[in-house]
């Protein structure tokens, strides 16, 4: 696991996802890589041509529309060609030192499992290129990362600044437990104040496993602000990041087999959609 990778596709986000991209690189002290995945584009046509047409005319047709994808492919690939170069300039602007560009053929997905034994962080924006801020639009290509790869995955919801603190979403659970762990051995969030935040009740039970996540954490050099505040998860969280001008979001997510649950969760998949501050899905 060496290389930050940016998942970059020319939308409105992409110069988001570089700066993201590169304030990580520097943090964690890993090489960049910037990508472009160009997936395959259903033919649109807007006549039906199911209906008898003599053999001369079809033939004169397919040809006619082998040439047309040909020619978009071509373009796609000299546009993903500029959308790269034109982000490794802006982040070699921003301080990126060691850059690479990668420009793939096939599913995002498919090309970042590919890719996951030397990945350490995957960085996508909330939306991609043609998307809109919809729901829907996010659970289709964010869950589908994070159910399928086990790399952390920062988030850009818009213009990104790097972070000067961070909060941790702690729920006492096995998923939340594994985010501790991950954020206490990376090099990502060292030296930015931490609030670890636990919305519900404050049972014995639940003030010692968070004593304990805090405990962790100051270990390996956090400065740690942790709280139990009664309420439901979203308005807690909501109105703690708001009253303490919090930065970044970290959250773990569930095991592979209950992803889609997490993501699906009204409290989870509101913070997703509605936050205007990056998020980091652990896994």
């Amino acid at each position: 696991m060496t290389n930050i990778i940016a998942c970059i596709d020319g939308s409105s986000l992409s110069e988001c996802v570089t700066t993201a991209s590169v304030w990580a690189a520097k943090q964690m002290g890993s090489p960049l890589t910037l990508m472009h995945s160009l997936e395959k584009e259903a033919v649109r046509t807007d006549e039906d041509l199911s209906g008898s047409i003599g053999l001369g005319s079809r033939e004169h047709l397919l040809e006619e529309l082998v040439a047309l994808d040909a020619k978009r492919a071509k373009l796609a690939l000299e546009h993903g060609k500029l959308v790269l170069e034109n982000a490794k300039e802006f982040a070699h602007k921003a301080g990126a030192k060691q850059i690479e560009l990668l420009q793939r053929h096939g599913d995002l997905v498919d090309n970042l499992l590919d890719l996951e034994e030397e990945s350490r962080l995957i960085v996508l924006g909330r939306c991609g290129s043609g998307h809109t801020q919809s729901a829907h639009t996010i659970g289709s290509h964010i869950e589908r990362v994070a159910r399928t790869l086990h790399r952390p995955i920062l988030i850009s919801v818009g213009k990104f600044k790097a972070p000067t603190n961070f909060m941790i979403a702690y729920d006492g659970r096995e998923a939340a437990d594994n985010a501790i762990a991950r954020i206490a051995q990376s090099p990502l969030l060292l030296g930015l104040p931490c609030h670890l935040v636990m919305a519900g009740e404050a049972t014995p039970e639940r003030r010692a496993k968070l004593e304990e996540a805090h405990q962790r954490l100051e270990e390996e050099g956090f400065d740690v602000t942790a709280s139990i505040i009664p309420g439901k998860i979203y308005p807690v969280l909501t109105q703690y990041r708001e009253e303490n001008q919090i930065e970044l979001m970290a959250m773990g997510a569930y095991a592979h087999s209950k992803v889609r649950q997490f993501f699906v969760g009204s409290n989870t998949s509101k913070m997703i959609i509605e936050s205007d501050i990056p998020l980091l899905i652990l896994r």
